[in-house]
């Protein structure tokens, strides 16, 4: 039969040229695509226990009342299809029975009553197991996703960062779904295996051959469900990569950012043809996939019509012998095809359950490795009052560098109550240096001191409350105007009084009163009636949210990026009142006229502290604070270009004839 390897995807030249070979997405919900294929009989069976094992922990761990409500149902009703199994070969025996229909119809009515009464109360243990089941799916779900939260909020911002921790936060994030998934997958795995032990036991108690008869007839057929399960499964893996190729072609041609582009280079047709070469490589594997799944379906009927007759065979063969009665074979016909639809169920359910387990040990592993890298609590007090924060031979390099380190060897000191500011090209390590300062990575050698005490061994949680950053790329949160300021001591109340003097310490006061609703104007436009700000307007808000944390020291790292020259001295007046209040702020800017006012200031260079000092004694000194302090200024003292021969300044080139 032909068979398609996953292994050997077919790409098409759209493919080779856009993407270099397949398009395979290497992000969470795709790390176990191939989990459906590792499953076969013994494997199954093997690991059966510890999949159902699981789904009743997480169930346990959710609604202990529920979990066990849905497990006693479950058995519960296997129990009563064996029951009525046996009471239906009574009904039969006594209709098939000699003497008047009144007489056998009266002999058949407690046998009746039994089978009316089992199925009653099957359908209430039905009932009773749909409803814990209903209530466990969602706290599972919900359970699970807090476990998940709340560890990867407390991991250190280097496990964050790390490529390896952040790929299993991106894969286990999928395992609270598959648990979910996993309550209602194993409540069907329990009933079809109840069903199949109930259903091969009745065949047991009837006659001895009738449980090799019910293997024959149901193994052909529960082997063909997974054999096409697993072929459909290799074929969808073939082109499953068109479909992704071209999903993402569509998504750019719709793409906001990608839109000048798309219409001014002429894109737009280009990915078009790209699109359609992808799709109609994608169409041509469904069609074999279809002419596959019609052989493979075929063969199966075949194999399964073979052993359907076999079995029917054995029976009549039986009843001819005498061997076995009428109503008992009538009896064993029905066990024979619960046994088998409960077969298939079974095949086809546990492997679900197998692939869902899989992103649910991802959660699991997510919780031993988050343990492991957590943020630790509690240690030292620090100082109430610091005179200086002291950085002693610090070096620094982040996880998966091959280059130099972000920090070597640094030695300086902050004094607080002033405006400390950071000076160098990218690179040099400014923002490294107020991340270690911040707590937010531990230097690998070296130390920082605040008065003596050393970060390491201070206790984290009191060290951030010191600390308020407006980094270059803070967050833009996707609420309202006044949260996005509130949100800096989130556990405060964001009362007017306390969100007004924040936004009027910032001079955001403009920004907030142009805003449709004031503070409580959604800044998200993906939403209805959200507004969006520009970049200049959400640095005054992040301002704000600094002024309304209320940290002892303010790391600002390029505030005013996106201001004009006017709005960057408003904001600069801003901070220096900040450190007039005895407010410790430590400055990151490339613009160096802005420094003129800092008390200190250290120039790094290519992780390395090169000078400190004021910036008098630094322009005085003629070392690399000058020199970026010359180049700068030089562009706004060179004369203006003189205008080439026969054009006046300012005036249009006449265009060439």
């Amino acid at each position: 039969m032909e068979e398609i390897r996953p292994d050997e995807p077919v790409t098409s030249e759209s493919e080779e040229l856009l993407f270099g070979g397949p398009l395979r997405y290497d992000i969470g919900w795709s790390a176990h695509e191939d989990a459906f294929l590792q499953l076969n009989f013994r494997a199954m069976l093997r690991r059966l226990p510890a999949l159902l094992a699981s789904s009743f922990r997480l169930a346990r761990d959710a609604d202990r009342r529920a979990a066990f409500t849905v497990l006693a149902a479950e058995s519960g009703r296997g129990l009563a299809q064996a029951v009525s199994l046996l009471a239906v070969n009574s009904v039969l025996a006594r209709l098939f029975a000699t003497g008047s229909m009144a007489d056998r119809l009266r002999g058949a009515a407690p046998a009746l009553i039994a089978v009316s009464v089992v199925l009653f109360v099957a359908a209430l243990l039905r009932a009773a197991s749909t409803y814990a089941t209903g209530r466990l799916e969602p706290k599972v779900e919900r359970l699970a996703t807090e476990r998940y939260l709340e560890r990867a909020a407390a991991v250190e911002l280097a496990a964050i960062e790390d490529d390896a921790f952040h790929k299993l936060l991106d894969t286990a994030q999928y395992g609270a779904q598959s648990a979910r998934r996993m309550i209602s997958i194993a409540t069907r795995v329990v009933n079809a295996m109840i069903s199949l032990v109930a259903a091969a036991g009745v065949l047991t108690v009837l006659h001895p051959v009738l449980l090799p008869l019910l293997v024959t007839m149901t193994l052909p057929s529960a082997w063909s469900a997974l054999t096409m399960a697993r072929r459909r499964y290799r074929s969808f893996h073939v082109w499953v990569q068109h479909a992704r190729a071209g999903r993402l072609i569509s998504s750019l041609l719709i793409d906001t950012a990608a839109a000048p582009e798309i219409r001014v280079h002429g894109v737009g047709p280009f990915l078009l043809r790209h699109f359609r070469s992808m799709s109609e490589t994608q169409e041509a594997e469904q069609a074999r996939l279809a002419r596959l799944a019609a052989r493979t379906g075929l063969v199966a009927a075949a194999w399964t019509g073979l052993a359907t007759t076999a079995t029917y065979a054995t029976l009549g063969l039986l009843l001819l012998t005498g061997a076995m009665a009428l109503s008992v074979a009538g009896t064993a016909v029905i066990a024979i095809r619960t046994g088998s639809q409960s077969l298939d169920t079974l095949v086809l359910e546990v492997n679900a359950l197998h692939e869902d387990a899989l992103f649910v040990g991802d959660l699991e592993r997510l919780y031993v490795e988050a343990a492991r890298r957590a943020i630790p609590r509690g240690g030292t007090r620090l100082p109430d009052e610091p005179k200086e924060i002291r950085f002693e031979d610090v070096t620094f390099s982040y996880p998966g560098s091959a280059a130099r380190p972000a920090l070597d060897g640094v030695t300086l000191a902050v004094p607080t109550g002033r405006i400390v500011a950071l000076v160098g090209e990218n690179g040099s390590g400014k923002t490294t240096l107020v991340k270690l300062l911040a707590g937010l990575y531990a230097p690998q050698d070296g130390r920082i001191l605040w008065d003596g005490v050393d970060a390491a061994d201070a206790d984290r949680t009191e060290l951030a409350e010191r600390v308020a950053m407006v980094a270059q790329d803070f967050k833009r949160w996707p609420f309202t105007a006044r949260v996005n300021v509130g949100i800096g001591r989130a556990a405060y109340e964001p009362t007017e009084e306390r969100i007004t003097d924040a936004v009027t310490q910032a001079g955001a006061g403009e920004v907030v009163r142009d805003l449709p609703r004031g503070l409580d104007t959604l800044l998200a436009r993906a939403f209805s009636g959200g507004h969006e700000l520009s970049g200049g307007q959400w640095q005054r808000l992040g301002i704000a949210r600094a002024a309304f944390r209320k940290g002892r020291i303010l790391i600002v790292d390029e505030p005013t990026a996106a201001l004009d020259a006017r709005a960057e001295l408003e904001v600069f007046e801003k901070i220096r009142a900040l450190a007039g209040s005895g407010q410790t702020v430590l400055l990151i800017t490339h613009r160096l006229a802005s420094v003129r006012h800092a008390d200190l200031v250290h120039v790094l260079e290519q992780g390395r502290l090169v000078e400190s000092g004021s910036p008098e004694e630094l322009l005085a000194s003629g070392g690399v604070y000058a020199e970026l302090y010359a180049l700068q200024a030089d562009q706004f003292t060179r004369p203006a270009r003189p205008a080439p021969p026969g054009r006046s300044p300012g005036t249009r080139p006449t265009p060439d004839p």
